[in-house]
């Protein structure tokens, strides 16, 4: 978040959106065995239609770096250092397993930690490239049949998925004791707020037009 936002009185100094599209209210706090750190792409820290920051207020295991290149960013490398946790980034390199693969592969016997990457396809592909640091840790990928709700932001795909929504389905696979449908309530509403600030006709001859 940047400073402007955190001080200006038109933002929500918890969630970073403006004041009449605070998502706050809709927050519910989630634990999950699972630990979560998300690496945002700058550009990402202050865009009106981010879900990022739903995860990061809804999950108490939950740590936000914003950046580029995280190669030696001193937070996320004394995390990959903690030999207690295995970590594991969500990211379909070619080399990527599934979830439940590896699930199944790991078991789960340690502490874990997911990291996600927070951008566009292109800012995330920018972001795995010039993170070296995240180059050793085992890629894990979402089933491809998944569809994405993200219905008001163009997506180069039916399936691909927001960032919340990945982090759904991923912390679902990964931890299925713990109810994650509390995100997907936030999301919706974020969407839905946005939606209902559109112009008569707007959404539906921009977003569902074929």
């Amino acid at each position: 978040m940047s400073h402007q936002s955190v001080h200006d009185s038109r933002y929500c100094h918890k969630c970073g959106k403006a004041n009449k599209a605070c998502i706050c209210d809709s927050i519910v706090p989630i634990d999950t065995a699972v630990e979560l750190i998300i690496l945002q792409h700058e550009s990402e820290a202050n865009h009106p239609l981010g879900s990022a920051r739903i995860l990061d207020l809804s999950l108490k295991n939950s740590i936000l770096l914003v950046g580029e290149d995280f190669s030696r960013n001193q937070v996320l490398n004394d995390f990959l250092a903690d030999e207690r946790y295995t970590h594991s980034i969500l990211y379909p390199s070619e080399q990527a397993t599934t979830l439940l693969e590896y699930k199944h592969q790991s078991a789960l016997n340690t502490k874990h930690r997911l990291i996600l990457l927070d951008g566009t396809w292109k800012k995330a592909f920018k972001m795995w490239q010039l993170s070296t640091n995240l180059h050793h840790l085992s890629c894990v990928a979402l089933p491809n049949d998944l569809k994405g709700e993200y219905q008001i932001r163009k997506a180069p795909s039916d399936n691909a998925l927001s960032t919340v929504e990945a982090g759904y389905y991923a912390l679902s696979a990964l931890d299925p004791a713990a109810d994650f449908s509390p995100l997907m309530t936030s999301f919706k509403q974020m969407i839905q707020f946005q939606i209902d600030q559109m112009p008569p006709g707007v959404f539906e001859r921009n977003y569902l037009s074929n």
